[in-house]
């Protein structure tokens, strides 16, 4: 199974520390990754070969935690343990940090846009979820501060083409939120796993969720209408949310992200053995809950824990992943014919 994922070329990212995560920008020319040192990197390719065109230093004063682009591809957030996030504008001569975004008592530990590019969301060590509006004059507002979680939030992602927000926690659950009223509100709790979820994502479709955990499993979740011909019980006229699929016994220790690749289907996952994991849904009849099988592993794919996987947004079968060891390594993923 390893000639399904060929390794493309690895790069020193953040040779000094952990490289924590990564993002591709929209148009998958640029790929964003920050780490340990404090620093937001962008890469970008020439041919063969991946070299970085920027380093964004000035913003944090501690470990950069996640990145994320805008929709349009102007904008770059990034979000720190120093409890703040930093907005990055694209300018002729590269990127400025525009504004810092404080509130946070304790690490932001995620942030992400919403796919209207006017939203951002942000969570932290605090147990909480901050929805903020962005304005024509790129004024940042706090329009809502959820408290739905008990422990540290690591993760909060947006539904591709709705404004639908789910949020991943160490007290073991994801929720989904919307706004209700002039407010945003809790809709849904997904329960199942045993331990911290540390990431989720979407489908192209958005009718599903994955998750993934240290339990070790990952779980995928589907969407149920009310009155759905399968028989999903609803509560009054709020969709269902239910476990379809828990992968299991495949990951022998915390699985640190999850990826669904908006392209050709496939599932990646970051594992802290070292080692990434693609899966394929198998076929199956409409009626029957899917399966997913297991069509690649690396087992020394980073010399250290990997902490994220990410498919190009443009190029079918390109991944990037980075680790502890502070690392980018960049995979082409080839489907097996038996998948």
């Amino acid at each position: 199974m390893k000639e399904a994922l060929e390794l493309l070329c690895r790069v020193p990212a953040h040779p000094e520390s952990r490289c924590w995560f990564l993002a591709w920008s929209p148009g998958g020319a640029l790929l964003a990754s920050c780490g340990g040192d404090r620093l937001v990197r962008l890469w970008g390719r020439e041919g063969p070969v991946w070299s970085c065109r920027a380093v964004l230093g000035e913003g944090h004063q501690r470990t950069v935690r996640r990145v994320a682009w805008s929709p349009c591809g102007n904008y770059l957030a990034s979000a720190s343990f120093d409890a703040t996030t930093c907005i990055w504008k694209k300018q002729e001569d590269g990127f400025e940090c525009i504004t810092t975004l404080e509130g946070h008592e304790n690490e932001v530990k995620s942030v992400a846009w919403a796919p209207s590019g006017t939203l951002l969301a942000t969570c932290s060590r605090d147990k909480s979820v901050w929805v903020w509006e962005v304005d024509e004059e790129e004024e940042y507002e706090c329009v809502s501060v959820l408290n739905s979680h008990t422990q540290d939030v690591k993760h909060v992602v947006w539904h591709p083409n709705q404004e639908l927000l789910a949020s991943a926690s160490y007290d073991d659950t994801v929720k989904l939120y919307r706004e209700e009223e002039d407010d945003w509100v809790c809709c849904a709790t997904l329960e199942g796993h045993q331990s911290t979820v540390w990431s989720v994502a979407f489908d192209r479709s958005g009718e599903r969720l994955a998750s993934c955990s240290d339990d070790r499993t990952v779980r995928v979740w589907q969407r149920y209408q009310p009155g759905n011909q399968h028989g999903v019980a609803c509560s009054g006229t709020e969709p269902t949310w239910k476990c379809v699929c828990n992968l299991s016994g495949y990951h022998t220790r915390t699985i640190y992200d999850v990826a669904w690749c908006h392209l050709t289907g496939a599932l990646a996952t970051a594992c802290g053995d070292d080692a990434i994991r693609v899966f394929e849904e198998s076929p199956s009849g409409a009626a029957q809950e899917p399966s997913f099988s297991l069509a690649a592993h690396v087992p020394r794919a980073h010399a250290q824990d990997v902490n994220c996987v990410a498919w190009s947004p443009t190029e079918p079968g390109l991944l990037a992943s980075c680790g502890d060891d502070g690392d980018i390594a960049f995979w082409r993923y080839q489907r097996p014919e038996s998948c």
